[in-house]
């Protein structure tokens, strides 16, 4: 699959939202749930709210961190 490369930040956003939405979600739905007979309706509404969330995140913070990281100054000893 040929994509242009300036699709490059959103593409690799969009898949780290959409796998950990994923899993945090499956994680936690079956803490708190348990696995019952609607836990896959439970799950995949969660899933669907925490990947609203997960792209949201990935895709404003890394840039405030980078503005932040400015700030720190990394030494080799």
């Amino acid at each position: 699959m040929k994509i242009n490369k300036i699709y490059k930040s959103f593409i690799y956003t969009v898949l780290i939202g959409l796998f950990n939405s994923c899993f945090i979600s499956f994680i936690l739905v079956s803490i708190n749930l348990g696995y019952c007979h609607t836990f896959l309706i439970h799950w995949l509404t969660m899933w669907g709210e925490a990947f609203l969330c997960a792209i949201l995140c990935a895709y404003i913070f890394p840039r405030i961190i980078n503005k932040l990281m400015i700030f720190i100054t990394f030494v080799e000893k």
